[in-house]
């Protein structure tokens, strides 16, 4: 039976990754330039992308695997998990665990840089003349990787030799949770100080970018609707096209016979009219493109399906910012209640101990870790939400130093330079959802699942309790210290990884900790900004791109984009009597 259920929540995972890797393919995709495709960015930044997702979603499997040991209803172990079981897949678990974060950092730090600069170091000239070779543009590439490989190395041996938790005198350093990962072994020391370090730059990058992106990806699935169909954009544009080229040869045949052409007024009315009829040429092309004009039977049926779904993309965006509200009620109430009640405040980076405030993610996520798979369920639509959040942050703000835009991140539009950079601002923002899932939207699901213990006096220290005719269950924590709770509760691997962190590291629990209200601040502004404001596109970006944002009119009425949906699934438009000049009216006023 063990077996089984093992095997079960492996083949989950399983699973899981490979859905990760279409969801990472499909990503780069649809962001990467057409015409700068190339084979090994793309296959670099896959297999990072579906790393890093596949290190945060081993948690729920951590948790499945370790609460499997044990019965929630009787508080006790089942009697095939014995002490050799439990660690035997407390030690499966590190062995991947390491694998995986390992895998990350070497990724992030030396695999994506050696890519980056094999991309830059091709010159296509060059190599057809045959004065660059596979060998030189190697060489080329190394070169400048070399000082990361260094940072590597000089992370590592920092993290070996650096002294940890020196201050030892509070009374829950005695407990036998943080006697286990006060971390002595120094290899294992310096791969936590390395992911420590890597955490804390990303959670830097995390309260910007993912915080944004949290706010402003449900209210870019409500705004995605188009205000005005396809068809009736089409022929609204034919429209305003004719009248404008009227109007043009009206002015032009009026000074036809006059020496001095036109005159100041009706010069400065025909340059307007010009700007404008290239403004309506470049929107009849785009709706051209919306309706499918020009494209064989599969996109139109494609474009008729996605104008069918539109409705639940827009409930679909109500229900996101619903989740988005209670993921920050959680963490907002996690937060308060570590600041107030944590055992040992800065000296273990606010380690809570137990939960003393109701948090409603955490609770969701304990009841529906008792039916396996539904917590798992929950747990990948949770991670990629906070990962589509980072790259809609990403989107908005663009890839910057300081002030300064290096590269822009669009839906095909995407340098493969710019694409190396975003993964490794994900993979970096990735550690810190991991972080932030398990210790502020979750602590009690992601440190014990489900377990709970039978509070109960025993006869002898390794006796299993015995519950089943009192009820005096009692949920696993960081501060249960009793034999009974030592006989049964097994902590994730995963929490606890990151609580050796926290202790050993206290700076980058505190200043982790205490970012997550950045986070919580930098969400409620976009937020409220997103509701009040219409978005508008940075004035670099091409012209072309901006007339597409315009058309999909983000502040249109509910009711319009039901209609709009319904003539984009007929195919046939609706007049608006003399709506015609009102996209041309918002032209001239832009």
């Amino acid at each position: 039976m063990a077996l089984i259920q093992s095997t079960l929540i492996w083949v989950v995972y399983a699973v899981v990754v490979a859905l990760l890797v279409a969801v990472a393919s499909i990503f780069v995709y649809l962001y990467q330039a057409p015409r700068e495709r190339s084979a090994t960015v793309s296959i670099v930044c896959i297999f990072t992308i579906t790393a890093l997702l596949a290190t945060v979603l081993l948690l729920p499997v951590d948790v499945a695997l370790v609460s499997s040991t044990t019965s929630s209803k009787l508080g006790r172990r089942k009697e095939w998990a014995s002490d050799a079981h439990v660690a035997n897949i407390v030690y499966t678990l590190k062995i991947v665990y390491y694998t995986l974060y390992s895998l990350d950092a070497v990724l992030c730090l030396i695999v994506v840089p050696f890519t980056y600069f094999w991309y830059e170091e091709y010159d296509e000239v060059a190599a057809e003349e045959g004065r660059q070779t596979i060998g030189s543009r190697l060489w080329g590439a190394l070169k400048y990787t070399l000082a990361f490989i260094a940072l590597v190395v000089i992370l590592f041996l920092v993290g070996f030799f650096v002294p940890v938790a020196r201050d030892r005198s509070g009374a829950h350093f005695g407990l036998e949770y943080f006697k286990r990962i006060l971390e002595e072994n120094h290899p294992e020391r310096a791969l936590t100080f390395a992911l420590g370090l890597l955490i804390t730059i990303g959670t830097l990058i995390y309260i910007l970018y993912t915080a944004a992106g949290f706010a402003l990806l449900p209210v870019a699935f409500i705004k995605s609707a188009p205000a005005i169909s396809a068809p009736t954009l089409t022929a609204n544009t034919a429209s305003a096209l004719e009248q404008n080229r009227e109007r043009q040869r009206q002015l032009e045949g009026r000074n036809a016979g006059s020496p001095e052409g036109l005159n100041s007024k009706d010069r400065r009315e025909l340059d307007a009219l010009v700007r404008e009829e290239r403004t309506l040429v470049r929107r009849e092309r785009l709706a051209a493109e919306a309706s499918g004009e020009h494209s064989n039977w599969l996109v139109k049926t494609w474009m008729k399906i996605e104008a069918a779904f539109r409705p639940l993309k827009l409930l679909g965006g109500f229900v996101l910012m619903i989740v988005a509200i209670l993921v920050w009620v959680s963490m907002l109430l996690t937060g308060i209640d570590k600041a107030k009640n944590s055992v040992c405040k800065t000296h273990c980076g606010y380690i809570l101990g137990h939960v003393n405030i109701l948090n409603p993610m955490n609770w969701i996520l304990v009841k529906a870790a008792k039916v396996f798979p539904i917590d798992n369920v929950i747990f990948l639509i949770l991670v990629l939400f906070f990962f589509f959040s980072s790259v809609v942050g990403m989107a908005s703000l663009g890839i910057r130093f300081l002030w300064l835009r290096l590269f822009q991140i669009r839906n095909g539009h995407t340098s493969p330079q710019a694409l190396l950079m975003g993964t490794v601002m994900l993979t970096l923002m990735a550690l810190a959802i991991n972080y932030a899932i398990a210790n502020m939207v979750a602590p009690q699901y992601a440190h014990y699942g489900p377990q709970t213990y039978c509070d109960k006096p025993l006869r002898h220290p390794t006796d299993q309790p015995d519950c089943s005719e009192h009820k005096k269950l009692r949920p696993c924590s960081e501060t249960a210290d009793s034999d009974a709770a030592r006989n049964v509760c097994t902590a994730s691997v995963g929490s606890t990884f990151l609580d050796t962190i926290t202790v050993n590291f206290s700076f980058f629990g505190v200043v982790d900790f205490w970012a997550q209200f950045v986070f919580l601040a930098v969400y409620l502004i976009v937020f409220v900004v997103s509701l009040f404001r219409v978005p508008k596109l940075d004035e670099f970006q091409a012209e072309a791109d901006a007339e597409e944002e315009e058309e999909e009119g983000l502040l249109a009425s509910t009711g319009r984009r039901f209609g709009a949906t319904w003539q984009d699934i007929t195919g046939r438009s609706k007049n608006y009597g003399t709506g015609n000049g009102q996209g041309a009216r918002r032209e001239n006023a832009d």
